[in-house]
């Protein structure tokens, strides 16, 4: 049986390892390697999209990074209980006409005991930007591990 530690129940510590373990991991854009950390049969509501099992959010996530070019991810831990964490994120990426874009939003997470998500609700919102507003070049460094990404 595989587990992605940290398992549940969270504390404060754990919770947010969990948090930067899926940030680094969306931020290869290997949808493969991403559905790792979900069950095999995970449901997820992304926006208006609902996704179930392993090889539908691969497929998800391969569509979603060939659209979204040169996508970089935040993840702030937001709350946490037992086998729940909320999460607030930031990504930019840019569209094939070239318009860069900052979307925001809140994942709800919920996790088996081996410590894969079972759950993953997401609601985002996008806002255009020009590309001298970016702020998100590319993976955390490790300087800026732990520390909350700022709303603008």
């Amino acid at each position: 049986m595989t587990e992605r530690p940290p398992l549940p129940p969270f504390t404060r510590e754990s919770a947010a390892q969990k948090v930067q373990a899926a940030e680094d991991a969306w931020n290869t854009r290997d949808p493969h390697k991403v559905a790792l950390a979900y069950a095999p049969d995970s449901v997820w509501r992304n926006r208006g999209t609902f996704v179930t099992g392993r090889a539908e959010i691969a497929e998800f996530l391969t569509r979603k990074w060939e659209r979204e070019r040169e996508y970089a991810l935040r993840k702030d831990l937001w709350a946490f209980d037992g086998n729940r964490i909320a999460v607030r994120f930031q990504y930019e990426c840019r569209d094939a006409d070239g318009q860069w874009w900052r979307s925001y939003g809140n994942e709800l997470w919920e996790f088996d005991e081996r410590g894969l998500m079972t759950r993953r609700e997401a609601s985002i919102n996008d806002v255009r930007i020009e590309e001298k507003e970016r702020r998100i070049h590319g993976p955390r460094p490790e300087s800026e591990r732990g520390d909350i990404f700022p709303l603008r």
